[in-house]
């Protein structure tokens, strides 16, 4: 949950929508889960193309209608929104990180003439992919679609002429992937299971040791008759 323990200060109705619950939530049937996950999939996509391809900021600068690994995260925060790959530290952190490792390597591999830079695209992509996993543990913003976030900088070119535009546009689709997820997971589910880390476990005490069965007579005022001789 969020640090310092807000949430269960917030009213209930505004605590819900951010994944607080008292008790824990009972499981549900399969067929829910499913029915809310296919739609907040369906309608967090369409909102996202729909910003992207009707705001002016967006298509005057020639913005796709949506980033291709946003499709793999609706798999996360829609439906699989226990895992700890799906909380919003690792989607928001991860495309984050992800977009500027992308984007910090190719704009160096692109001071090579042009067709040597072409021809080096795949290393590009490769290291750029490479490098936002290993920022991404020590981070522990762990998101996997967020390696494509990194890639397509380096092999699709409608990505890379956004230059750094292209970091408010992975900042906004995450934001409107995690409004929507709040919104449809929280319905009969929970979501997030924490913000920014998960709750410590409980410190357990371990148990007494044995009392020996000598000792246990003695307490007890049992007298052993071999002792008498």
């Amino acid at each position: 949950m969020l640090s310092f323990n807000l949430l269960p200060r917030l009213p209930w109705w505004i605590s819900r929508w951010l994944g607080y619950r008292s008790t824990p939530p009972t499981k549900q049937p399969e067929y829910i889960i499913s029915l809310w996950s296919f739609l907040g999939a369906f309608l967090g996509l369409a909102i996202v193309q729909a910003v992207f391809e009707h705001a002016k900021a967006f298509t005057s600068r020639n913005v796709p209608s949506i980033i291709a690994s946003y499709g793999a995260s609706a798999v996360l925060c829609y439906a699989t929104i226990d895992s700890p790959l799906a909380q919003p530290r690792s989607l928001v952190g991860g495309h984050f990180i992800s977009a500027l490792s992308g984007l910090c390597i190719t704009k160096l591999f692109a001071l090579l003439p042009s067709q040597r830079y072409d021809s080096l695209r795949w290393l590009a992509g490769s290291l750029s992919t490479a490098v936002a996993i290993v920022l991404m543990q020590i981070t522990k913003t762990i998101h996997p679609p967020a390696g494509a976030t990194a890639l397509l900088v380096a092999v699709n070119r409608d990505v890379e002429d956004l230059s750094w535009y292209y970091l408010p546009v992975v900042l906004l689709s995450s934001a409107l992937v995690l409004v929507t997820a709040l919104m449809f997971n929280n319905i009969q589910r929970r979501y997030p299971v924490f913000w920014i880390q998960p709750a410590a476990a409980p410190v357990t005490r371990p148990s007494s040791p044995l009392i020996s069965s000598d000792e246990s007579k003695k307490n007890s005022g049992e007298i052993d008759p071999a002792s008498l001789v």
